[in-house]
């Protein structure tokens, strides 16, 4: 058996042993390690390359952004800025059909601008605007719909943990990601907008039954319009410092990460929403987050070590070119791989196999990485939203105490989101523009 059977049987095992329940990271190390040993011969000798690797893996200075931005995100969600920028918003665009669920998406997008995560962003929304949309009289799989479509924000409008994925794994800046998802990510909450007022006006049954027509024009909130906009304030403020340092050139990422969490802290000792045991949650949670995705980092880079000795990703390079494949081609299989893998596993474990892999016969095309970057992002959250697996929804399941919606009326809910994802996803590749235009 030569290494390009090898890394095949490898890519057949880890899909296995994933589907069968074995956590990601284990599958890639363990799969790893067999197969440096089997094209090696020498299992001493294995051991000592994969624990190179693994040292190698995330030792870099760059990889403090990802625990910086997720101690910012799950502080700004502790300080209570995902109510306000809901309230603001539903303020804002009261009387406007289906207002409450544009409200959702705006205020989804801005919470996405200092998050980044989009499983805060569901389960943060999903305990704010589903129970006061089923109590204005809005359907129930409208609602979850909503919260669900609109989640996949946080992986796309910076700063997004998928985007400094991406860049440390491309060896691209990171900063540029960031500033190359703000057209796409605004772009795709305005579709997401569009879509729901095209229901409202045109398929008012599917959002909201007679008597919660009824019930949202009764509804009154004391917020004015000068306190909602007041409100805002300390939302755009952070975002300013994190985005506006990057884009100027004041900060690094890393630094900008910095930077983002002590605003955070300051805004949740500001409201005094910090206590002992939301901090030690805090600080808990964000080890957990961390140490999950350097995890798989280095299991990646591990299982990157065995593809690069089996000579699969050259092999896969030379049949692109052998078959005159052209660009669009290759690329449309590599989004519809990722898609499909959506179903089995999460964005950053697709990201951490598929990237890798499809890079090398890309390079011959020479193809800009941060558009390809937005792309395979948009690609990932599509996945997010799709059975069986759909980790948005199923945050929102286990979040929403409701047993009147099921797991179902959630994936059928986010389906018309994650049509629009695709159409906007398609309208990206054939247009790159749209993504580099601020660059």
């Amino acid at each position: 058996m030569d290494g390009l059977d090898i890394g095949l049987l490898s890519m057949i095992a880890i899909v296995v042993l994933i589907y069968a329940g074995m956590h990601v990271a284990i599958a890639l190390c363990l799969v790893s390690l067999v197969g440096v040993w089997a094209i090696k011969g020498n299992f001493a000798l294995a051991e000592t390359l994969l624990a190179l690797a693994a040292s190698d893996a995330v030792s870099s200075y760059e990889f403090g952004v990802v625990p910086l931005f997720v101690l910012m995100g799950l502080l700004v969600s502790v300080a209570g800025i995902g109510r306000d920028t809901f309230v603001a918003a539903n303020v804002l665009l009261r009387g406007m059909r289906g207002g409450l669920g544009v409200a959702t998406v705006v205020a989804n997008a801005a919470f996405a601008a200092v998050t980044g995560i989009s499983i805060a962003s569901a389960a943060v929304f999903t305990k704010i605007a589903v129970p006061e949309m089923l109590r204005l009289g809005y359907r129930p799989r409208f609602a979850v719909g909503v919260v669900a479509g609109s989640s996949i924000l946080g992986m796309l409008i910076p700063p997004s943990l998928l985007l400094i994925i991406f860049g440390l794994l491309a060896e691209q800046s990171i900063g540029d990601l960031f500033i190359a998802g703000i057209v796409p990510g605004l772009l795709l909450a305005a579709c997401f907008c569009a879509m729901i007022m095209f229901f409202a006006y045109f398929a008012p049954d599917l959002v909201q039954d007679s008597s919660g027509a009824q019930v949202q024009a009764d509804a009154r909130d004391d917020l004015t319009v000068a306190h909602a906009l007041l409100s805002l304030l300390p939302m755009v403020g952070l975002v300013a410092l994190v985005m506006g340092g990057i884009y100027a050139g004041w900060f690094t990422p890393t630094e900008s990460g910095a930077i983002g969490a002590l605003g955070a802290l300051v805004l949740a000792i500001a409201r005094r929403r910090l206590t002992l045991a939301s901090t030690w949650r805090v600080l808990t949670e964000t080890g957990y987050v961390t140490v999950s995705i350097l995890f798989l980092i280095i299991a990646a880079n591990i299982y990157s070590r065995l593809l690069a000795m089996s000579g699969l990703p050259q092999a896969l390079d030379a049949w692109v070119t052998a078959m005159q494949m052209s660009f669009y081609t290759l690329l449309i299989a590599y989004v519809l791989i990722v898609v499909v893998m959506g179903t089995l596993i999460d964005g950053v474990s697709i990201m951490l196999i598929m990237v890798p892999m499809f890079l090398p016969p890309l390079a011959t095309y020479d193809v800009n990485l941060i558009w390809f970057g937005i792309i395979t992002v948009i690609a990932v959250e599509i996945g997010l939203l799709t059975p069986p697996f759909g980790l948005s929804v199923y945050v929102i399941k286990s979040t929403l105490d409701d047993k009147r919606i099921s797991l179902n009326d959630i994936f059928i809910g986010a389906a018309p989101y994650a049509v629009i994802m695709f159409l906007v996803l398609l309208l990206i590749i054939f247009v790159p523009g749209i993504a580099l235009v601020l660059l």
